[in-house]
């Protein structure tokens, strides 16, 4: 790494695992049907593994069901198979090239084990949060070292960092307690 500190950079890395986060988030099931919620299935077709969204298009035409619609009727079985082989707890029904995927009612034991992942997604962001500002620290005290900054503009620059950090954080702890709320509403 260039001995340069930048705090839209910085600002830009933090941002960056914030909106990974939230990706990862819409992923998780909530008892509402959401495309994403597919976003992990990988589906064998022509000699490859694509995602999903790549042989059929997803939607949404009811709040508890999915439908994809697969492009090539050769693909639809192994639409299915892989829909089933993604460890999502989901069951397809084939209707030709249609394939609907009704999303069961969540039990409270799996709302709390998705909240339990949602944390430990949160926590990872916060991990990667932690190591954008250790690597501007870094930068920060190679510069002072070289004689580059002075220990006034290290410690000013140190605490914009730490004021970024502690936003990002509270990003994050927002995000996820929105998700937790979502997930253990009956």
């Amino acid at each position: 790494m260039a001995d340069v500190y930048s705090k839209d950079e910085m600002n830009r890395r933090m941002s960056g695992a914030v909106s990974t986060l939230k990706g990862e988030f819409s992923g998780l099931r909530t008892g509402r049907a959401s495309p994403a919620l597919l976003d992990p299935v990988q589906v064998e077709a022509y000699g490859n593994t694509v995602p999903i969204n790549q042989v059929g298009t997803i939607s949404t035409p009811e709040s508890r069901m999915l439908t994809v619609q697969v492009w090539d009727k050769g693909l639809a079985k192994a639409v299915d198979k892989a829909i089933r082989d993604a460890g999502l707890g989901l069951n397809p029904q084939m209707d030709g090239q249609l394939l609907r995927i009704p999303l069961p009612e969540l039990n409270q034991e799996r709302r709390k084990e998705l909240s339990k992942l949602a944390s430990k997604y949160a926590e990872a962001a916060r991990i990667a949060v932690r190591n954008v500002r250790r690597d501007g620290m870094d930068v920060l005290k190679r510069l002072e070292k070289d004689h580059k900054i002075g220990e006034d503009e290290h410690h000013s620059k140190g605490e914009e960092l730490q004021k970024l950090t502690d936003q990002h954080i509270k990003d994050i702890d927002a995000a996820l307690q929105s998700k937790e709320q979502e997930i253990m509403q009956v």
